[in-house]
């Protein structure tokens, strides 16, 4: 009897052993520009916190919500609160945000116009396809004053929710991935930045209009996220920490010139 006490003590011991080795360790799931990028400039110094950080990239929305929802990823690093709320809504899953660290201002894109009172009559205008992304696309076609949606339409509005479209044109939805790639075909584009960025698009000099950044932008700052039971993980603030330097700030400016806006 004892000896099985002792071998039960030695096997939780190398249980803990096991653990604290593993403590410091966080597989991230983020799309490549900015958030991947951005993650492995604060991988150094995360790393003098004794904080490995693994980030795995993905090109698609929906993978890196799974991946942490299933526990086979810990945290995120792509999105906003409202697709994430969209998301924990449709999948019933309880992913939440540990904190907003900056925002990418949406754009409108076009290779055959300069100003958006160029787009004729008739004209394809393609916007994100995902109900978050969709609506704050419209929602920004209605402060250009191209269209305009019905008062009760909010954040997920749909086309659907149009109201007015006295150019007639043809709203379109596309998979985000999809909506730079469009460009040589259709009037006009709405664009994520980073999806921008992936394309060689420059949002500061190659958007026809950019979304004006106010109070109203508050629930699209990107969020890193985890399940709910670890929103308070300290090695997870450690990562926000790590994020909210000058250092990170000076690379954001530089690289991306006012297409990606620090909150700090």
């Amino acid at each position: 009897l004892n000896m099985k006490k002792l071998l039960t003590a030695l096997a939780a011991a190398a249980a803990l052993t096991s653990a604290a080795a593993h403590a410091g360790e966080i597989s991230v799931a983020a799309t490549a520009v900015p958030h991947a990028g951005l993650l492995e400039f604060v991988k150094p110094a995360l790393a003098k916190e004794g904080v490995e950080l693994k980030i795995k990239v993905f090109t698609d929305y929906v993978q890196p919500n799974v991946q942490v929802a299933e526990g086979r990823l810990d945290a995120n690093f792509f999105q906003h609160q409202p697709y994430l709320d969209e998301f924990n809504k449709a999948k019933g899953t309880q992913l939440v945000s540990v904190a907003g660290v900056h925002i990418e201002p949406l754009g409108v894109y076009s290779t055959k116009i300069k100003k958006l009172d160029e787009l004729s009559s008739g004209a394809t205008v393609v916007i994100p396809n995902d109900a978050t992304n969709g609506g704050r696309a419209l929602l920004l076609l209605q402060k250009t004053g191209l269209s305009s949606l019905k008062p009760e339409a909010g954040i997920t509005a749909t086309v659907k929710d149009i109201a007015d479209n006295p150019k007639n044109l043809k709203i379109t939805e596309l998979e985000a991935s999809q909506t730079a790639r469009s460009l040589p075909d259709v009037g006009a584009s709405v664009i994520n930045v980073f999806m921008a960025l992936d394309a060689g698009l420059n949002p500061k000099s190659d958007a026809i209009y950019i979304e004006p950044v106010n109070e109203q932008s508050k629930p699209y700052y990107n969020i890193i996220v985890s399940r709910a039971k670890d929103k308070d993980n300290a090695t997870y603030k450690k990562i926000v920490d790590a994020y909210r330097s000058d250092d990170v700030k000076k690379l954001i400016d530089k690289l991306y010139k006012g297409a990606v806006i620090p909150l700090w």
